[in-house]
């Protein structure tokens, strides 16, 4: 295990972060010298796999922020501040190994945008506490209780997820097969208009046959390529439903584990 004591360098000065005992699924820093409070990290999934807990996160505060509010009196600040700040990052590895950084916004206690210089010093603050942790021999621990804490909520969102994007899919093909007679219907409304104009041409007529933003002849045009765009967009859907429901019989399958070796830091996930 690396050391449980950070330097961290940051534009608004030196941060020592202090790592406490560990939790059942996260550890918890204690800042000092530019910076005072409390960093809270522990892991999550990775970003584009709900089944994967490959990640950590690293929340301002003393608590998990995606679960709970920190009381404003606790949240971190710079050590000449009385403004608390909100916020978190992600940390995992992308397909080549390479560590990947997602910053989520930052805000003071009263709903305000840090300045420049105070975001980086939180991020910096930030990403060393996660990227400690992500070195940590115990974070195979952490992650499986990390999964642990958040396999219920998560099979409850891929099964809403699984009938949302099927739901879509539905109403887009439906949507796909409805376009046919009606573009059917006004195509010959524009040829029975072309006809009578023909026989006794008149303005009325001539703005019924043209091409301009909101005409019969527009409508066409949008119907020629309106199907297969249904089409393509309800496939996709059909796609999410069937990733959505494959994450969810993954997580299923991780609560019943079986016996495996050591868990190396921050597998990489595709």
């Amino acid at each position: 295990m690396t050391s449980s004591s950070l330097t961290i360098e940051t534009p608004a000065g030196t941060v020592r972060a202090t790592a406490g005992p560990r939790q059942a699924d996260a550890i918890v820093f204690e800042l000092g010298g530019a910076m005072r409070g409390s960093v809270h990290v522990t892991g999550t999934h990775h970003p584009r796999r709900w089944d994967q807990f490959t990640a950590v996160r690293a929340c301002l505060g003393p608590v998990n922020a995606f679960q709970t509010t920190a009381p404003d009196e606790a949240l971190p600040r710079l050590a000449r501040s009385r403004i608390g700040h909100r916020g978190s990052l992600t940390l995992c590895r992308d397909t080549a190994d390479r560590p990947q950084v997602t910053v989520y916004p930052m805000e003071s206690a009263a709903g305000h945008a840090p300045s420049e210089k105070t975001a980086a010093t939180l991020t910096s603050v930030l990403r060393a506490c996660a990227g400690h942790v992500a070195q940590r021999g115990d974070l195979p621990a952490i992650l499986d209780a990390s999964r642990l804490r958040d396999t219920p909520a998560l099979l409850r969102f891929l099964a809403w997820s699984v009938s949302h994007h099927q739901a879509e899919a539905a109403r887009l093909e439906a949507e796909a097969r409805a376009v046919h007679p009606a573009q059917r219907t006004t195509v010959a409304a524009w040829w029975t208009a072309a006809h009578w104009f023909i026989t006794s041409p008149n303005l009325v007529l001539l703005l019924v046959l043209a091409d301009y933003p909101g005409s019969l002849a527009r409508h066409i045009d949008v119907m020629r390529w309106w199907a297969p765009y249904c089409l393509t967009e309800a496939a996709r859907e059909h796609d999410q439903a069937r990733r959505a429901q494959t994450e969810a019989v993954s997580l299923r399958a991780q609560q019943h584990p079986r016996p495996r070796g050591r868990r190396s830091a921050l597998i990489s996930s595709a």
